[in-house]
């Protein structure tokens, strides 16, 4: 038996039934329990986003912004182009419905992950905010409870050196490169090894200020270059869309029988690739969360939940229709190189690849730098705040980055999934556990917003 087959049989497992359940559980449970507030105050999520808060009493090392830019950048990353092309290559275009669906749930999810990092946040033996699920499990559920809390970061640390953080971004980035312009993967990977060496050394505030600039221009340019794809093909959007929908639930009729899809394909792989694109349940983005200048956790909760929204539900849906729109979904290429034809497609230029290749590089890159930053937090909380450790963990991510692209495809996201799914597991019983905490705040705070608008 080979080393992919027994992986794929572990991935099988832990993103079979009982995940699915618990992810898709927990997002319909508070949504139903917070009266879909990822709908009913997204208008005042995005207001408050750009909005300072007024008042005393705010503590954390970066803004809001700062903060959600930061977890943003881990999560606009390979999962946008590399993710939904594999999803939709492997489940059909149905997957795409169902990662909908379980961001327009993991919205709810991220909003109590947001609000709980604030809680229940602290500061470690050198003064920096400490904040996530490892620290809500132990302060919110108990000491205890710190047995899954360790778990939790351990797993952390494993997607950040493992699985989201380094594999498929550096593999993405220098295999984009060498098929785009011809860049010699050898000589990619050692100049973004140089720079990521550079940017990681300076700590969260460095990075958090290049997210707040790389983030918001990678985002907006790659989605205005898809309208433009998708204007472009304006006539075939209504079947596309029809595709979309009638091959999430019956993908034999939908297309044909020929391709041998099926709705647990769909659904796992949409599932599967949606979390690892937005990561809502994940636990990974209240680390960056925590770090916010705020006393108000709800209002960082409803800062947080923007992120999967503008992650899935507007930078996943433009990769996804322009795949649709073009057909070559239904082709032999995958992964970055189906986006590519799609784009190359849709524009009638080869200006397509250029397009795919630049955002790749772009979103990619700052997921590196986001995900060290947590897979550091979680390896700070292992080692109870023993700093003097940090530079093994930055000397082992760097050593990662630069083996990256060598390493096979299929098997960097299947291990990436593993890792994905075992670290979602904790972070998921931490939010149902802390559910009326979660509740009980985000009354009080709506009921303290009628009196005082200025929260």
């Amino acid at each position: 038996m080979s080393i992919d087959t027994i992986l794929n049989q572990i991935n099988s497992f832990i993103w079979g039934p009982p995940l699915l359940i618990l992810l898709s559980g927990v997002g319909i449970y508070l949504t139903l329990a917070l009266k879909g507030i990822q709908l009913s105050q997204l208008g005042r999520a995005f207001v408050y986003m750009f909005k300072p808060e007024k008042g005393k009493g705010q503590s954390g090392d970066i803004s809001a912004f700062a903060a959600l830019a930061t977890a943003l950048a881990a999560t606009i990353g390979t999962g946008n182009i590399v993710g939904v092309a594999t999803a939709i290559h492997s489940g059909g275009p149905g997957a795409l419905l169902w990662m909908w669906l379980i961001a327009l749930f993991g919205m709810a999810t991220k909003y109590a992950e947001g609000l709980l990092a604030i809680k229940y946040r602290t500061k470690d033996k050198a003064g920096f905010v400490a904040g996530g699920p490892m620290y809500y499990i132990e302060l919110g559920m108990g000491k205890k409870w710190r047995w899954l809390a360790k778990a939790f970061a351990f797993f952390g640390v494993l997607v950040a050196l493992l699985g989201i953080g380094t594999f498929p971004q550096v593999n993405g980035i220098t295999h984009a490169l060498e098929s785009t312009f011809d860049v010699p993967i050898l000589f990619s990977a050692i100049i973004l090894t140089l720079i990521v060496t550079a940017i990681i050394l300076g700590g969260v505030k460095r990075i958090s200020k290049i997210a707040t600039i790389v983030v918001p221009f990678m985002a907006i340019a790659y989605v205005v270059a898809s309208l433009c794809v998708i204007i472009l093909n304006a006539d075939k959007v209504p079947q596309a869309i029809v595709t979309i929908v009638h091959a999430a639930f019956n993908p034999q009729a939908a297309l044909g029988g020929a391709f041998g899809f099926t709705v647990m394909q769909a659904i796992q792989l949409g599932v599967a690739r949606g979390i690892f694109s937005n990561e809502s349940g994940l636990g990974s983005a209240p680390i960056a969360a925590a770090a916010a200048q705020t006393k108000e956790p709800v209002r960082q909760g409803l800062i947080s939940m923007t992120g999967t929204f503008l992650d899935t539900i507007i930078v996943c849906t433009m990769t996804g229709l322009v795949i649709v729109i073009s057909g070559a979904w239904a082709g032999d290429i995958k992964g970055a190189a189906l986006t590519t034809t799609a784009f190359t497609q849709g524009l009638d230029s080869s200006f397509g690849a250029i397009i795919v290749t630049v955002g790749l590089v772009f979103f990619a890159f700052t997921t590196i730098l986001g995900w060290c930053y947590y897979g550091e937090r979680c390896f700070v909380y292992l080692t109870r705040g023993r700093t003097q450790y940090i530079k093994l963990y930055r000397i082992l991510f760097i050593a990662l980055i630069a083996a990256a692209p060598f390493l096979q495809l299929d098997t960097i996201w299947t291990i990436a999934d593993i890792v994905n799914g075992l670290m979602a597991f904790p972070n998921l019983i931490a939010l149902i556990a802390l559910r009326k905490v979660i509740i009980g705040e985000t009354k009080d705070f709506f009921h303290r917003l009628k009196k005082d608008k200025t929260l």
